[in-house]
């Protein structure tokens, strides 16, 4: 409307020979990038009233041809109208499934689980994606509170089922394995499963690194079995500590390769403690110059932040590191002990 406003003062404002008024069939074709059909109809017959206005008064403007433009571009306007609504409704309703599916595979975990504190961070790298290949989940379990967090290889929508896989295996297992070899396991199996049913030349290409955490109830330590995952970073009495595997476990679907190895490391974890578990794209976030995120550096000047404020600040600066823009999907678990006291079943 604006627009109309403004060629059609300069058209009555300006000298005959200028003749601004040809510009009127512009505005409804602005129009039809943010307004409904009915609004873009109604400024384009608006535009023609304008000039049929004008040529009361500059008769030798050729109003018929540039009354015929606007009538013809109002009406290709109100059609693209049209049809960008479509698509934005299709987008909407597409937008509405990828929120659903997130919701179940990465559904929100409970802040607190018997006395431990448990914040995420999740970041999808694909454009409009907002679900990938990493996956995290929490369970409340007979044997303690069991916390999974994992990346499939590749990144985006592509690796999304077999993040699917291996989060619906943990979340039928975590309850009745009694300890985690027995679950690294079955999701090992799941794993397997998942690859051979697809494509024989990408059999080989899907595997997943995880980390599988247990906080006994009661016991003021944590067992960790990781497989080929980035190590955990711990907070204990004010000091950082980086959790590497005293031996190898091996990935998800990689146990035909290099053997069914898995061993269980024991720290302590007691109240005030605080571990940070994240997938690759943390630590491989690059700067300009191609230097990889400092995350026990930065964990040190953050060690004294809850959970949710962490997770908070480790988003905004790993932004700000890369640039504004993150290359791979991101996931962590901020998790604080509280209390472990017995379950509450």
């Amino acid at each position: 409307m604006f627009v109309t406003v403004l060629i059609a003062a300069l058209a009555f404002a300006t000298p005959r020979e200028v003749a601004f008024s040809r510009l009127l069939p512009a505005a409804p074709a602005l129009a039809a990038a943010v307004w409904p059909v009915l609004p873009t109809v109604l400024l384009g017959a608006f535009c023609l009233l304008v000039m049929i206005g004008i040529s009361f008064f500059h008769s030798d403007l050729g109003t018929p041809y540039t009354a015929a433009a606007i009538a013809a571009v109002t009406f290709a306007a109100a059609y693209a109208s049209h049809l960008r609504l479509q698509r934005e409704e299709t987008l909407f309703q597409v937008r509405l499934v990828a929120d659903a599916a997130q919701k179940v595979l990465l559904r929100p975990l409970p802040h607190r689980i018997q006395g431990i504190e448990i914040e995420s961070l999740y970041r999808a790298a694909q454009e409009q994606a907002r679900i990938g290949g990493d996956f995290y989940e929490a369970a409340d379990t007979p044997y303690g509170v069991r916390l999974l967090i994992g990346d499939v290889r590749g990144k985006g929508l592509s690796a999304v089922g077999a993040a699917a896989a291996v989060i619906n295996c943990f979340r039928e297992n975590a309850y009745d394995q009694p300890d985690l070899n027995g679950l690294i396991h079955r999701l090992q199996i799941t794993m397997t499963r998942y690859s051979a049913a697809i494509p024989a030349d990408d059999q080989q290409e899907h595997f997943a690194t995880a980390l599988i955490t247990e906080i006994p109830y009661g016991g003021r330590h944590v067992k960790v079995l990781n497989c080929g995952h980035p190590p955990p970073v711990f907070v204990q009495g004010g000091e950082i500590h980086v959790l590497e595997p005293t031996r190898p476990s091996t990935p998800l679907n990689l146990a035909a390769l290099l053997g069914d190895h898995y061993h269980v490391d024991t720290v302590a974890f007691v109240p005030g403690d605080q571990m940070l578990l994240y997938t690759d794209g943390v630590t491989e976030t690059r700067d300009r110059n191609g230097k990889f995120f400092p995350l026990p550096d930065w964990m040190r000047r953050h060690r004294a932040a809850p959970p949710r404020e962490l997770l908070n600040q480790l988003h905004r600066d790993l932004l700000r590191y890369a640039g504004g823009r993150l290359d791979d999907d991101i996931a962590a678990l901020a998790v604080r002990c509280r209390h472990v006291s017995a379950p509450e079943h």
